[in-house]
């Protein structure tokens, strides 16, 4: 790797894990009950942008050109806004195949995911907003993801991909091919995620065994988000890819009764094989 691609490592990583390890001594824990839980994590995915910043000196000429920020809309930024809808939902139904997973429309298995970090008067409070909806909740929710995977959703998620998708891509791509760019950039930024799920996020039965499906997950969606890159010709569109990621997870375990957070929704098997399904595309594509 080059000087800089080091230094961008380095440098993200100091950043994220001193501000998680504070966050820690202070008594934090990240939890859907704990509300700081937001902001804890809107500041760490900009660490990423903070290393770019303090290594380009404050430049906005140069980031802009080596990290590729424009706003040229084009395809491929309908393709990374609706992918994501399109993969959770397939997840949903490729989970169904599972032994002990069934269909449960009702949501009980929602809520009984639910009951591992919340207590009964948080749910019973939910269930209560649900029934007080006047149309079917699912068509809100989707307009809902839409409308955030486009705004706050892809805001947040440019404080890294500036660093991921931009910075750390145009330096390895001068040095590596596409295939080692992104295994280089998955594994990095799965490794990233470590503090977060290791407090308990994304996978909270099992921490360690999270960190190791979280750099699976990053590792098999990295291809995706580098082709969408550089097909968009911006550091944006994979900012809307990743917003509408975080903005459609919850379709793929919604209406799913049984498994576990390692084998149903897009951070378990299930979203791993449609993942892998697509990277084999892109291989056929780029052949």
């Amino acid at each position: 790797m080059s000087k800089k691609s080091l230094n961008f490592i380095i440098l993200t990583f100091g950043l994220s894990f001193i501000f998680t390890g504070i966050f820690k001594l202070l008594g934090g824990r990240l939890s859907i009950a704990n509300p700081l839980t937001g902001l804890v994590g809107v500041i760490y995915m900009f660490c990423p942008f903070c290393a770019v910043m303090i290594l380009e000196k404050f430049s906005y000429v140069k980031i802009k050109q080596k990290c590729a920020v424009n706003f040229n809309f084009n395809f491929w930024y309908m393709v990374a806004l609706f992918l994501p809808f399109l993969l959770s939902f397939a997840s949903f139904g490729v989970a169904t195949f599972f032994p002990g997973v069934e269909v449960s429309y009702d949501m009980e298995g929602f809520f009984e995911r639910l009951s591992k970090t919340l207590d009964d008067r948080q749910i019973n409070h939910i269930r209560q907003q649900l029934n007080e909806y006047p149309f079917n909740p699912l068509i809100f929710w989707i307009f809902s993801a839409i409308f955030f995977s486009l705004t706050i959703n892809a805001f947040v998620a440019f404080g890294e991909e500036i660093g991921w998708r931009g910075y750390l891509f145009d330096e390895l791509i001068q040095k590596f091919n596409f295939w080692q760019s992104s295994l280089i950039i998955g594994v990095i930024w799965g490794l990233w995620h470590a503090p977060l799920v290791l407090q308990g996020h994304n996978y909270p039965t099992n921490p360690y065994l999270g960190v190791i499906w979280m750099i699976i997950f990053c590792v098999l969606y990295s291809p995706i988000f580098n082709f969408i890159r550089i097909k968009s010709n911006s550091v944006i569109a994979p900012s809307i890819l990743h917003g509408a990621v975080n903005a459609t997870y919850g379709f793929s375990i919604l209406f799913l009764k049984g498994g576990n957070e390692f084998s149903v929704g897009m951070l378990g098997v299930s979203g791993f094989i449609l993942l892998m399904i697509v990277d084999v595309i892109i291989w056929l594509s780029k052949e």
